[in-house]
């Protein structure tokens, strides 16, 4: 049996702002898809970009950043502080996600799709793009469920990472590896996925696919072509009653 459909009353003990999209054509909230915006952004885009997905059988939750930009420059950010970058004064996309990642782990994760709606990890799967994505592999490789032995799959359904690899703050490389299968979307060239970069997630999960796009740049796909890796893992990992 799939697990019970949140509500945004599910969450009134937390301090997150979120949405709740539920799966198409009235279908049963078989998965769950969390979705974290990147930097400067809300979860309203990403919002629009669950119910853009379609994905069936799949309610999805995106969740608006916990910490607002200063200087009253609109959008919030993931990081446990703002930094920025010496040579360029902008502001670095990995600022430490400690707070945030207990934070979904313990009130998302656990707290509120496990212990109050009865979801099984393996149909929870994680979406992020740039900072969201640092956050999405973070708490997917940071996440310990209290499942019995026999339960064979003990692991996240998944994370799809646009742009975004394992923050500086995550281990460097995990005995056994996190067994939670990844797809990690990024441009040709100009990318935050370099060798050192995908090496590090290697080490850290056991299952990482990239997908590289036939330009330079980490952006959200803009085409079939870049959107085609992303639902063909949809595909292969959302599960049907």
């Amino acid at each position: 049996m799939p697990g019970r459909l949140p509500t945004i009353a599910d969450f009134a003990f937390s301090s997150l702002t979120l949405t709740i999209t539920p799966p198409p054509d009235s279908q049963p909230p078989t998965n769950i898809l969390v979705l974290f915006h990147g930097l400067g952004d809300t979860h309203t885009s990403f919002e629009k970009l669950g119910k853009q997905l379609n994905l069936p059988e799949t309610a999805c939750i995106a969740i608006r950043a916990p910490k607002p930009l200063p200087f009253d420059i609109t959008g919030f950010h993931w990081g446990d502080d703002i930094v920025f970058e010496e040579s360029s004064g902008k502001m670095d996309t990995d600022a430490g996600f400690l707070n945030a990642t207990r934070l979904i782990d313990d009130q998302v994760i656990h707290r509120t799709l496990l212990e109050k709606c009865g979801y099984h990890p393996r149909n929870i799967m994680l979406l992020g793009y740039g900072q969201g994505a640092l956050i999405a592999l973070s708490v997917a490789s940071c996440a310990q469920f209290s499942l019995p032995e026999s339960m064979a799959e003990n692991e996240l359904g998944g994370v799809v990472s646009i742009g975004g690899t394992l923050p500086e703050d995550s281990p460097r490389a995990l005995n056994p590896k996190c067994r939670t299968p990844i797809l990690v979307c990024a441009g040709s060239v100009d990318s935050v996925l370099t060798p050192t970069a995908e090496k590090k997630l290697r080490e850290v999960f056991a299952s990482v696919e990239v997908a590289r796009y036939r330009r330079p740049g980490d952006g959200m796909p803009s085409n079939r072509d870049q959107m085609m890796p992303i639902m063909q893992f949809f595909a292969r990992r959302l599960k049907s009653v």
